[in-house]
């Protein structure tokens, strides 16, 4: 269960503890839901299957189903099975994410491609993607609809992180538009799913699936700056993952889009078009400079307007302390990197 202070972790303010108390209720009942919903008849694919489940997580799209909910009944039947349809979904990708990327962990734990194989976590996969198709048929076609159609933006971002940008394509561009399908899509339908299983009128409905898809995009682009900036451990992570690893990242593009004709930015772009920096002494090197560098105040000026466009897309919606919490998390996302 996700105690108080996961919360503040992710971001969320509670100014309200009658808010605070029925948001932990519902992720406490979603926690319970999610262990039951991948349960199967062969004891491996439970135990495969739950081992995601059981290494944690921050639940952020639960979390916005929750607060979205108080624009309407937040204890209405159907908002703890829509949070754990959307969790489930998020647990999948994870799953093919982590065979994509051969990662070997995930959550603190050993990825399940490691502990297993890639067959094993790209089948387990599957299996939660049905699992949450499965549960979904219970909330009705238009759910069904939706959680199609953003499993169908997953897959397109996906696609397109890995073909990569086409002759002439903006690398930027391209790279915005991959987070938006691949993050914010999954945000926004959490958002929403939180409004609609709520009963919330349907022009806050509207107005809470454009705020999750713009502060999902936010979200996964302060990741990208506090793999550069932060220590280990502020991020969790060992800094500078991202560039040895070659990811293009934000902060990466606009440095190498960049015509700075300074010394220091005319070496960053020299060591960044190599690829990925692994050798420990350029990696340094190219950290030190990226911290320095102009592309990441820009990048973080990019932020900081995503931000602050949720927040405006929050507008059409009651001056609640749901509102107010999800109005807290744009100021943590603009300030946590710098």
């Amino acid at each position: 269960m996700l105690a108080a202070g996961g919360l503040t972790s992710i971001g969320v303010d509670f100014i309200d503890p009658a808010l605070e108390a029925s948001v932990l209720q519902t992720l406490a009942e979603v926690e319970g839901e999610l262990r039951t919903g991948v349960e199967s008849a062969d004891p491996f694919v439970t135990e495969a299957a739950r081992h995601l489940v059981e290494a944690g997580g921050k639940r952020f799209r639960p979390l916005l189903v929750a607060l979205g909910a108080h624009f309407g009944d937040p204890r209405a039947p159907l908002v703890v099975p829509a949070a754990v349809v959307m969790e489930l979904t998020h647990l999948a990708t994870l799953y093919h994410d982590d065979v994509m990327d051969e990662a070997p962990v995930r959550r603190g734990a050993p990825s399940a491609n490691s502990r297993w194989t890639n067959s094993v976590a790209i089948l387990v996969g599957d299996y939660l993607f049905a699992r949450a198709a499965d549960i979904a048929a219970d909330l009705g076609t238009e759910a069904v609809r939706l959680q199609a159609r953003t499993f169908a933006r997953l897959v397109h971002g996906q696609i397109a992180e890995t073909v990569g940008p086409r002759a002439g394509d903006d690398p930027v561009v391209h790279y915005l538009d991959v987070i938006s399908e691949k993050t914010g899509s999954l945000i926004a339908t959490s958002a929403r799913f939180g409004g609609m299983f709520g009963r919330a009128e349907q022009v806050h409905i509207e107005a809470l699936a454009g705020y999750g898809e713009t502060i999902g995009v936010a979200f996964q682009l302060s990741d990208d700056l506090l793999d550069i900036a932060s220590d280990a451990l502020q991020s969790g992570k060992t800094p500078g993952t991202d560039l040895r690893e070659g990811v293009p990242t934000l902060p990466v593009l606009y440095a190498l889009a960049a015509d700075d004709a300074d010394a220091a930015s005319v070496r960053l772009r020299e060591i960044l078009s190599a690829g990925p920096v692994t050798d420990d002494d350029l990696h340094a090197e190219a950290l030190g400079l990226l911290r320095e560098s102009p592309a990441l105040k820009r990048a973080r000026e990019t932020v900081r307007t995503y931000a602050e466009d949720a927040r405006a897309r929050l507008a059409p919606l009651p001056d609640n302390s749901a509102r107010r919490a999800m109005e807290s998390l744009c100021d943590f996302i603009a300030d946590r990197t710098g």
